[in-house]
Order: structure tokens, then C-alpha cells, then sequence
């Protein structure tokens, strides 16, 4: 199960909507014994712009479900105070799973880590790059110490990386994604958030 936390190109306070949104669904995650992975996040100047997670449990349906719509925060901007606006709004979108790829079609390259991590870095072969045969569509990985996990994500990101190529002219959910970045159904929300401690209120 997949799903995308998006700003749907809203201004800078609905980025920091979404890294906080995405930091309360983290901590409902763990409580239901949900495993999540980020697959992608796109960064802004105070937040985060979009993010796509896999979710793997017995609760990830249910959670899935629960998280998925409009997602508002009321609060004064705290970018800028006089501004007159007070809802801010993202949009959190479920998507099927993915059809399952096998190693075969995968070439798997273990390399040493790069950049900041202390000691663990540089010294094993931990990080991951994986490119899908047919396609030549490759990734990299090395956010987990692990090989095993890196090459467990590197799966998930080709996966998804996969179903956006063979998508680019038909496919929903290509469409579904893409539109997702663009709309956002206001008025509606499935959860609310209030103030600057991101408190849900429903």
C-alpha cells in the first residue's frame, strides 16, 4: 500500500502542513504496528512538499483509509503573521499495490555509503543501486545501515518508478498522481488540525 502526502503546490505553509501531518501519521503508524518506509520526499525552503510512503501490516488498509482526502491545518501563518488567510490544505492519496517485480528482472549493485554518517559510513557495502533490466530505470539507496533493508526499499522505489514509465500515456494512476499535485478538495476534510502544535481537532 502506498501513500502520497502533497502540498498540491499550495504555499510554503501547507509544506510545513505536510511534514507536520506526516509526523503525526508516523506516530499512528507505530502504534497500529504499521511498518512504513519513505520511498520520495521533495523538500520546500520550511517544509516538505510531497512524500510517498509504503505501508506493510495487518492495520495498513485501515490506516491507509482513515489518512486518505484532505487533510486541513487552521492556523495563523507563522511565515506571515498579517496574512489574512487561516486554512491551509494537503491532500493525502491512496494508492493500489504494486505489482511484484522479481529479483531476476533486477540487477543489484552493493557500493559504500557517501556523505554524513560517522564511522558506518564508507567502511561496508550497505548501499543499494538496483535497475530494472528491461527498462533501465535505476535507483540508489543507502538510507538504512542494512543491505538487506536498502535492497528491500531500492525493490519499492523501482516498483513505483516502474508503474509512473509504463503509465506515461494511460494509466490511472499515473493520472491519479499527477493530479493529485494540482488538486486539493477544500471544504471536505477528512482530518483537521489546529494551531501552531498541529493539535487534531477531528
Amino acid at each position: 500500500m502506498l501513500l502520497q502526502f502533497s502540498s498540491a503546490q499550495g504555499p510554503e505553509e501547507c509544506c510545513i502542513a505536510v511534514e507536520k501531518a506526516l509526523a503525526c501519521f508516523l506516530v499512528d503508524a507505530k502504534q497500529q504496528n504499521v511498518a512504513t518506509d519513505i520511498l520520495e520526499s521533495v523538500s520546500s525552503k520550511h517544509g516538505l512538499k510531497s512524500v510517498l510512503i509504503s505501508l506493510d501490516g495487518k492495520q495498513a488498509e485501515a490506516l491507509s483509509q482513515a489518512w486518505s482526502g484532505t487533510v486541513q491545518w487552521q492556523c495563523q501563518s507563522p511565515l506571515r503573521p498579517r496574512h489574512k488567510r487561516k486554512n491551509w490544505f494537503l491532500s493525502v492519496i491512496r494508492f493500489s499495490p504494486l505489482q511484484i517485480i522479481e529479483d531476476s528482472e533486477i540487477e543489484f549493485e552493493f557500493i559504500k555509503s557517501q556523505g554524513p554518517g560517522g564511522q558506518h559510513v564508507n567502511k561496508t557495502c550497505s548501499a543499494v543501486r538496483a535497475k530494472h533490466i528491461a527498462t533501465g530505470i535505476s535507483v540508489k539507496v543507502q538510507s538504512e545501515r542494512s543491505q538487506h533493508a536498502n535492497k528491500k526499499l531500492a525493490k519499492q522505489l523501482i516498483f513505483w518508478r516502474l508503474s509512473e514509465h509504463q503509465a506515461q500515456q494511460v494509466s490511472v494512476l499515473d493520472k491519479q498522481r499527477h493530479t493529485s499535485h494540482y488538486q486539493i478538495e477544500r471544504g471536505n476534510a477528512a482530518i483537521v488540525f489546529s494551531g501552531k502544535e498541529f493539535k487534531r481537532i477531528s
